[in-house]
């Protein structure tokens, strides 16, 4: 089956931000493209998001084995969120998905997810993957504390808007208020333009290789701010008038 064409747009735009990744790229591409294979033809964007290693070295080889990946590279870090944005402005499908570059979100939900947006029809907007089986109680820990001031102030109704692998429509993501650490706040988000959210469970895996860089102060404290203002957006929140054109007037 063809994963890729030259005249079909897309299906699918599977983003992936990645920094210093290097060693967990070749396996995950591999993933990915036997994840979706059924959603051919599909592109994989990964954001590049001013890696220092190797990251830029792996992907350009890779793109001579799959012809179905695209590479972005920021010239300097501009953090998760920017990245996402970055690939979903150049993504060429009407459906994105997202899933971190470390290995920790199997892409085998995927599908899943994207099953799970359709069945919901135009007004579901986004497909929330939910953590399951994560290792580390401190981790744990950490995820629940941030997960619980943000649901009891936002009341997004979706028990982790931390994970990475989302399903979203690419027109409703860009809709939507952009800022630094958007990709945590989408489920409040996506709400707010009067669109649903599902939710399914999607398993945690520990990374591939090397260390998280994130941790207490980043999931919760950095973030209140952040927390504020989506607050104040919903509360702002004014129903959109719709608009149409109005056809001009026949002269006789």
């Amino acid at each position: 089956m063809s994963m890729i064409s030259e005249t079909e747009p897309p299906r699918l735009s599977v983003v992936v931000p990645v920094k210093n990744e290097a060693g967990n790229i070749e396996a995950l591409v591999a993933e990915i493209g036997h994840a979706c294979q059924s959603l051919a033809p599909f592109e994989v964007i990964y954001v590049d998001d001013g890696s220092t290693d190797d990251t830029l070295a792996t992907l350009q080889g890779l793109r001579r084995k799959h012809p179905w990946l695209r590479v972005v590279r920021h010239d300097r870090s501009g953090g998760q969120s920017g990245a996402v944005r970055s690939g979903v402005l150049r993504a060429r499908a009407p459906v994105i998905a997202t899933l971190d570059g470390d290995g920790q979100n199997d892409p085998s939900f995927i599908p899943v997810l994207y099953a799970a947006l359709e069945q919901g029809g135009a007004g579901v907007g986004l497909a929330q993957g939910q953590r399951v089986g994560r290792k580390g109680a401190w981790k744990q820990f950490q995820s629940r504390i941030a997960n619980g001031v943000r649901g009891k102030i936002l009341k997004d109704a979706t028990r982790d808007t931390g994970c990475g692998l989302k399903v979203f429509r690419r027109e409703v993501y860009l809709a939507l208020p952009y800022f630094d650490a958007l990709h945590r706040f989408m489920p409040a988000l996506v709400t707010r333009e009067g669109f649903g959210v599902v939710h399914r469970d999607v398993v945690d895996r520990p990374r591939f290789t090397g260390r998280s860089n994130y941790g207490m102060f980043d999931r919760l404290w950095v973030g209140i701010l952040d927390l504020a203002g989506v607050w104040w957006l919903i509360r702002r929140r004014r129903p959109a008038p719709r608009a149409e054109d109005v056809p001009q007037s026949e002269t006789r």
